[in-house]
């Protein structure tokens, strides 16, 4: 069982440069990514003169995340592991692959991350709205956190198939593209009914930038479950006790 693996770290992890640097390429990657997910967004907004949303505008919105997320791992994967995303972090941590105290640095940093993207962009806009994620009208929230919890377990089932998994051979070359084209997918199914988070971080900087914090639970309560249930599944299943890569004695 990953229970056995979970590890807490120690306190001075927080202080040792090889994890600062990791938080700091979590920092740089979010950022990354939600400039260019949440700006094309707001781009699609100033070209339709704030129109409501259409299936070009879906796509959009579906390669901008797909494009933003292959490059926010690509660039971090060396360094940090290349998460961009608290609930594959958590996952990761169920999984016995970083340590709590590391997972808290990285949860802190991606909504960091998340945070200065977004005011980036509201200060580069000229003070346009950086829109906070919500739940479309007739569509409840326990439809929205059903959507979330089967989108996150998708993607990071796709996380530890293509980059955790230690029988992954070269498949893991294209990690970050299979993760790209996962969340791309994700988007094109469920944007339209509760904008297809899969990322606590993605939503908690716009609600923060915006001061809209309706619903904003769903956006949490989702991607952890079912980046929970991915992990167990996966690491229980199809990696197994015998299988399984040790942390790194510097996560100790």
């Amino acid at each position: 069982m990953p229970i056995t693996r979970i590890a807490i770290g120690t306190p001075g992890e927080a202080r040792d440069t090889g994890a600062l640097k990791a938080a700091l390429a979590e920092f740089i990657s979010v950022l990354i990514f939600v400039f260019a997910g949440e700006g094309s967004g707001m781009a699609f907004n100033k070209l339709t003169d704030n129109g409501s949303t259409t299936p070009a505008g879906l796509v959009a919105a579906s390669l901008a995340h797909g494009f933003g997320l292959f490059v926010g791992v690509s660039v971090g994967a060396n360094i940090s592991g290349g998460h961009v995303n608290p609930a594959v972090t958590f996952g990761a941590f169920l999984g016995g692959n970083i340590t709590l105290l590391r997972g808290i640095m990285y949860w802190i940093a991606q909504c960091l991350g998340s945070v200065a993207a977004c005011l980036l962009l509201k200060f580069a806009t000229g003070g346009l709205e950086t829109s906070a994620f919500s739940v479309s009208s007739g569509v409840s929230v326990w439809n929205a956190v059903v959507f979330e919890i089967v989108m996150t377990f998708g993607l990071v089932y796709t996380v530890y198939a293509t980059a955790v998994d230690p029988k992954k051979g070269n498949i893991g070359i294209i990690a970050p593209l299979a993760i790209g084209f996962i969340v791309g997918a994700n988007i094109l199914a469920g944007g339209a009914f509760d904008g297809a988070s899969m990322n606590p971080a993605v939503s908690f900087g716009p609600a923060v930038v915006s001061w809209s914090w309706t619903n904003h639970w769903v956006y949490w309560v989702g991607p952890l479950i079912g980046a929970g249930i991915a992990a167990l599944v996966y690491d229980n299943i199809f990696i197994g006790d015998h299988t399984h890569e040790p942390l790194s004695t510097r996560d100790f």
